[in-house]
């Protein structure tokens, strides 16, 4: 219905307070579904701990409530994301709006992209949130050429992988004769841990930001194939990322 302006709701608020929401809702959180297999979750004091099992091993993430999102779906996926987000908006709206249709779509990519998440104990904001994920492409030039063998490569490289920064970790043990590595440390916003199998970490030894991580795989190239020029654009989102060239 419409308010006593004539409207129904005015669209400098949709792109403030809507946004807001999503961001606040979901932007750098570990969202998982409660009906996961093996899933057990405490919450304790403000802080949240997840522990589940899968045939890679064994999972455990520890960090503030606010970094986490346990929803109750089957599959975390663009619908019930948007049927979870429909519901938080409304409430949040006026009255006389009385239902919020939400679509949500993945980001199109053309050719390779990597998939990993990470934490980074430095940063100011939310990205120091433990096992948050990025999903897009990457692009590799050899010798001023594109080379998208390289690109298929780093992308398998980055698939499903937590990027772990060399001295966050505090652990190293075998589960069932497997592998597993924790990873921990304290931010801004308190303590943050993971406990994962081997198999799901890909290690380096500085921290994690798209600069660095963009620096790491010119510096691997340029190992592989000294004589060569290499330049890597790593995205991190739409439109934004890192270039590192290495001579």
């Amino acid at each position: 219905e419409l308010d006593d302006q004539g409207m129904v709701f005015d669209f400098g608020h949709v792109k403030k307070q809507i946004k807001q929401i999503i961001d606040e809702e979901l932007d750098h959180r570990f969202v998982i579904s409660a009906q996961a297999k093996n899933l057990e979750v405490k919450q304790d004091k403000g802080v949240c701990e997840l522990n589940w099992k899968n045939v890679m091993g064994s999972y455990q993430h520890i960090s503030p409530e606010s970094a986490v999102l346990v929803l109750d779906v089957k599959t975390i996926n663009t619908k019930t994301v948007a049927a979870y987000l429909e519901t938080i908006i409304l409430n949040a709206l006026p009255d006389n709006v009385s239902k919020v249709e939400l679509s949500l779509s993945e980001e199109h990519i053309d050719g390779a992209y990597y998939h990993y998440s990470h934490g980074l104990k430095k940063h100011d904001g939310n990205c120091q949130r433990i096992v948050h994920g990025h999903r897009s492409k990457i692009e590799i030039f050899e010798n001023h050429q594109r080379n998208f063998d390289l690109e298929d490569y780093w992308a398998a490289c980055f698939r499903n992988i937590y990027i772990g920064t060399q001295e966050d970790i505090v652990e190293e043990f075998d589960i069932d004769g497997k592998a597993h590595v924790t990873f921990a440390y304290r931010a801004q916003q308190g303590k943050f841990s993971v406990t994962l199998p081997a198999k799901r970490v890909y290690l380096i030894d500085s921290d994690s930001t798209v600069e660095l991580i963009a620096q790491h795989v010119a510096l691997r190239c340029k190992e592989m194939k000294p004589a060569n020029h290499y330049r890597v654009n790593a995205y991190e989102g739409v439109g934004k990322g890192s270039i590192a060239v290495s001579k």
